[in-house]
């Protein structure tokens, strides 16, 4: 089997949310935080290629609203201690989920985009 036939949306997003290349699984997919190696070092693909600007930070957004902000509210010191000492809190817990979740999901965007074949060139 060729990558080409090995490829899928799922496959893609694992491999992206690993942050590695989606074609080959082994090169690095971002050369800084959120930086896309134009080309992968291991395979030569054009990563550079798949567009990715506000997806990843909508669903990273998304991500952290259900997953920090929604159960927080259960929580009965939200309501109770003083608002600075609650918002320092939470506006540091919801910015910290947030900076670390979004390299991965902007490689798992990248990957679904490669296994779903979004370039029209491919």
């Amino acid at each position: 089997m060729t990558a080409l036939t090995m490829r899928s949306p799922g496959l893609g997003l694992k491999r992206g949310l690993a942050r590695h290349c989606p074609n080959c699984g082994e090169g690095h997919l971002f050369s800084g935080y959120l930086k896309v190696q134009p080309t992968c070092e291991a395979c030569g693909h054009d990563n550079g290629a798949y567009r990715a600007d506000d997806g990843p930070a909508y669903f990273t957004i998304l991500l952290v609203g259900h997953l920090v902000v929604a159960p927080l509210l259960c929580f009965s010191f939200i309501w109770t201690w003083p608002v600075g000492l609650v918002l320092t809190l939470t506006l540091s817990l919801v910015a910290g989920a947030t900076l670390a979740l979004l390299p991965f999901v902007k490689g798992g965007f990248i990957g679904v985009q490669w296994g779903s074949r979004a370039l029209a060139a491919e």
